[in-house]
């Protein structure tokens, strides 16, 4: 018994010794060279033992890359989270369209088979057209002509040097003062003028006078500095008349059509028209009822009723100044660039993305932020203005020419776009404040949609009050 029990536990502490000694052997020669080349040299046992341990390794290692090969997890963040780097959302947005367009069929019918045809074409073409023989818009647009030969015409005696700086800079003061003042007074006296028309022609002398202002400085920029360059040059050749070479008609109406507000000499320009690209932006460019059952608890300021007409009037107004967003500056401007192959194709960035409100005014009209940027707010910070001053003044330019294009066509002064494009300063002052992330992403978005009805009932109530209450036919509409 004594040999038996004490035989046990010795068997026992060897078995476990030499486990323990092989496993030290492995991870020897895992770890280094030095113990297997040390192994190498012990016998033909060792080596036979060492070939084995190998190949066991060999072996497990096939295992193992085997086993990663199969193996269906590992370290990643689910697609929709702030940390994934998945950033292509092309299927959400084709969603997005479907789910517009499904809905939208489904109210067009259910109006369709409710009301009939509401919309007569007699009544479209009436909005732009008072009298089918009589065309004053389009008369000024074309007399705009005008305006650009007289640009022009100033620089090419400026580059010449017949006429002074001085001179040609009141040439301009009063060039662009007309363009503001000849197109408003003209819609004001001409009653055929309808206010779908006259908003148009405001618009193209807006975009003219920007136009012309930036043509105005960047060719006073390459004046003085081909001046300087002319000074240290040896040549017959004056430095006007290299810079009068580059003045020419096609040169000015290509900038007039290019769909940009700041001018330079030299445009990027694409290598080619794409006829593919072209026809997809040209196919991609081809309410009322509720606006008109509004007019009644507004004159009887019904607030609960007028919160509820707003509400109703905020989506599709909304859905028309997306729609309206996506046909201008992608598919309208885009179709333009291609067409004049211009390069710079930056008509908007994410604002869609917009924490705060300046972000979504600085990116959702590209061409309009750069001239500000260009041609107003970094020369009033050379001048020696501060930025809130600064930026203050680009938005009383912004809600000044927001006033110029909606109150002069409708024939009325009520400065609603005025104050509600100045009430943007506080907003944003406010959302910078004390909202961030998704909560300011979301008040831009409430300011969007809820802002701009408000401005339209404000404007449609005031021009029903002041053109249309008297009409019996209007108000037996309603």
């Amino acid at each position: 018994m004594t040999d038996k029990d004490e035989f046990g536990p010795i068997t026992r502490n060897r078995r476990r010794a030499t486990i323990t000694s092989a496993k030290s052997e492995t991870v020897k020669l895992r770890n280094g060279a030095t113990a297997a080349a040390t192994d190498l040299t012990s016998g033909p046992k060792a080596r036979e033992s060492l070939t084995k341990t190998l190949q066991l390794n060999e072996d497990s290692k096939q295992k193992c890359d085997r086993y990663d090969k199969m193996s269906c997890h590992k370290l990643q963040e689910s697609m929709l989270s702030s940390a994934s780097s998945f950033r292509n959302y092309r299927g959400v947005l084709n969603w997005c369209v479907v789910m517009l367009v499904l809905s939208n069929a489904r109210l067009f019918l259910e109006n369709l088979l409710r009301y009939g045809i509401l919309v007569d074409p007699i009544q479209v073409v009436s909005l732009f057209l008072k009298d089918p023989y009589s065309w004053p818009a389009a008369c000024l647009v074309i007399v705009s002509n005008v305006f650009i030969f007289v640009a022009l015409y100033t620089e090419r005696k400026l580059a010449m040097g017949s006429i002074s700086e001085k001179v040609g800079l009141l040439i301009y003061i009063f060039n662009l003062t007309v363009i503001l003042c000849f197109p408003m007074v003209v819609v004001l006296k001409l009653p055929s003028i309808t206010p779908v028309g006259g908003a148009f022609t405001l618009g193209v002398y807006t975009i003219l006078f920007l136009k012309l202002y930036s043509y105005k400085d960047v060719n006073r920029w390459c004046r003085v500095r081909t001046q300087v360059k002319a000074r240290s040059l040896s040549r017959s050749l004056s430095w006007y008349e290299m810079l009068y070479s580059a003045l020419c008609f096609s040169d000015m109406y290509y900038f007039v059509f290019a769909p940009t507000l700041c001018y330079e000499l030299n445009f990027p320009r694409s290598e080619s028209i794409r006829m593919g690209f072209l026809l997809r932006r040209l196919f991609e460019m081809w309410m009322v009822p509720i606006i008109r059952s509004s007019m009644k608890p507004l004159q009887e300021m019904d607030y609960s009723r007028m919160t509820e007409r707003l509400l109703r009037l905020a989506v599709p107004n909304h859905l028309i100044w997306l729609i309206f967003f996506y046909c201008f500056f992608h598919s309208s401007m885009n179709f333009v660039a291609e067409l004049l192959r211009f390069g710079d194709r930056e008509f908007y960035r994410d604002w869609w993305n917009s924490e705060t409100i300046t972000y979504f005014w600085q990116n959702w009209n590209i061409p309009v932020h750069k001239w500000c940027l260009r041609h107003f707010y970094k020369p009033l910070l050379r001048r020696g203005a501060g930025k809130l001053l600064s930026q203050s003044a680009v938005f009383f330019a912004s809600a000044f020419f927001h006033e110029y294009l909606v109150s002069v066509p409708l024939r009325m002064f009520r400065l609603w776009a005025f104050m509600g494009m100045m009430a943007q300063l506080p907003l944003a002052w406010f959302v910078a404040k004390f909202l961030r992330g998704n909560y300011g992403n979301a008040a831009v978005w409430l300011s969007l949609i809820i802002g701009q009805p408000i401005a339209v009932l404000m404007y449609v109530h005031d021009y029903y009050v002041t053109h249309c209450q008297d009409d019996p036919t209007i108000t037996e509409a309603l």
